[in-house]
């Protein structure tokens, strides 16, 4: 382990690492609950899809990364790159584990019994609750406001276990999010995807707006940077600056994926909304034509219906 007072360098990026307990733990439960899960759906379900295994583990190297690597070393240093653990624990983590439904590889891996139990408990009301789009994107909205411009963001530097929670808060919180809006797993109720589109639209300048109140406006904890007394790297401000580089820019260009998979996902909406109304056009033709009254073949004049009239008209 290295000492976060050393100065941030090329070398230390690759050499800069340490062991988080509380994340690894998170890390270690959820990847073997995730991987147990996997070798039981693929028994009833082979062909579950290799792109949601790496999508999950991907989540996984991320979070260990965030927590880990250099980012953890020097996140309760450097505003910026608390700011940049802050965005992948919010964002990037959360997205690439609810790539890999991970609901969808457990209700495959449950036994009939449990999962009837499963399905209960996510169709509920507190499930309901917890996964609206009000819930999930006022939780993803207001968390980093919340922290960077209250007591919370010198509280979580300075202990550790408040720190721990922080970090597995993200994280939960972003996964809700991202699990609710991309909908590729079952969720307790479905919402038409251009509400996730609107969402993400407002969530965009939510984080605009933070981004320039970070970078214009008063320092955050800077009593706590000061009594650090750090001899290099960016001063208090510049230091600042650059973190609300990192959560606007950064943010915006890492919610581009997800933007992607909601177009898509729209679009497929869209397709299977015109196919069940074809479906439904083509069932009613089907229910016209059966109803409709056979051909009485051609007419006749009236005459030809008589007997003695056609003997006698008959051959003119």
């Amino acid at each position: 382990m290295f000492s976060p007072a050393e100065p941030l360098t090329w070398a230390m990026t690759w050499r800069a690492w340490h062991f988080d307990v509380a994340a690894a733990l998170c890390v270690a439960s959820v990847g073997l609950g995730y991987s147990w899960a996997l070798v039981r759906a693929r028994r009833h379900q082979p062909d579950i899809s290799a792109v949601w295994t790496i999508g999950f583990f991907s989540g996984i190297g991320c979070w260990v990364l965030a927590c880990m690597s250099v980012i953890g070393v020097y996140a309760h240093v450097l505003f910026w790159m608390r700011a940049l653990q802050v965005v992948l624990l919010l964002l990037v983590v959360p997205f690439f584990l609810a790539v890999g439904r991970p609901v969808t590889v457990v209700r495959n891996a449950l036994r009939p019994i449990d999962l009837d139990r499963f399905d209960r408990a996510l169709s509920s009301i507190p499930a309901r609750a917890l996964t609206h789009p009000l819930t999930t994107s006022l939780a993803m909205l207001a968390t980093p406001w919340v922290l960077y411009l209250t007591p919370w963001y010198t509280a979580s530097l300075t202990h550790s276990l408040l720190a721990a929670a922080t970090r597995t808060l993200l994280v939960l919180i972003g996964f809700t999010y991202f699990y609710a809006r991309l909908q590729v797993d079952p969720v307790p109720h479905k919402y038409p995807q251009p509400i996730s589109l609107v969402i993400s639209v407002a969530e965009t300048i939510g984080d605009g707006v933070l981004g320039l109140v970070l970078w214009q406006g008063s320092l955050v904890a800077p009593a706590y940077y000061l009594a650090l007394h750090r001899a290099w790297g960016p001063d208090l401000r510049t230091d600042q600056t650059i973190g609300a580089g990192v959560l606007w820019i950064l943010g915006d260009v890492l919610g581009l994926p997800f933007l992607l998979l909601l177009m898509r996902a729209l679009s497929a909406d869209d397709k299977a909304h015109a196919a069940q109304i074809d479906a439904e056009l083509d069932q009613a033709s089907s229910a016209l034509e059966t109803s409709a009254p056979r051909d009485p073949g051609p007419s006749s004049l009236w005459w030809e219906n008589d007997p003695q009239l056609r003997d006698r008209f008959g051959g003119r």
